[in-house]
């Protein structure tokens, strides 16, 4: 006898769209997931995931909690999480991301930093430990 899972995903779900066919200019901030498949200039801060779509161009400086690239964005990406660029992304910019998935045929031509993903008290607790060390050559 099979149980049905009556939870609802939220996976797949996108909250705010800019179609294909839009072009939008600003400062743009949700909470929750963004999907652009149309034009943007400007920013964009999201504490969701944000989908640039294969025919979109983004040109902005991106933050938020994931970044998938299957478009074009010219500007620096910020992911709390991951940023993935698929097959058909063109990262032009600085990332910095806990993780970064280039899948192949993907691009990305800017500098990459990764850090470990850590909770805000274990960043406070590891600070005297993350202080550089002295070399003795160098005086």
């Amino acid at each position: 006898m099979k149980k049905k899972n009556k939870k609802k995903r939220a996976s797949g779900r996108t909250d705010t769209l800019i179609g294909p066919g839009s072009e939008v200019e600003g400062v743009l901030q949700c909470e929750d997931d963004l999907r652009i498949d149309g034009r943007f200039n400007g920013s964009i801060e999201s504490q969701g995931c944000v989908t640039i779509g294969e025919a979109a161009i983004a040109r902005s400086n991106i933050s938020a909690r994931e970044v998938i690239v299957a478009g074009k964005v010219y500007g620096d990406v910020t992911a709390e999480n991951k940023l993935t660029i698929t097959t058909t992304g063109q990262m032009y910019g600085d990332v910095h991301a806990a993780s970064l998935i280039v899948m192949e045929g993907g691009l990305l031509h800017g500098a990459s930093r990764m850090d470990q993903q850590t909770s805000s008290q274990e960043a406070a607790e590891s600070t005297d430990a993350a202080l550089p060390l002295k070399r003795p050559e160098a005086g």
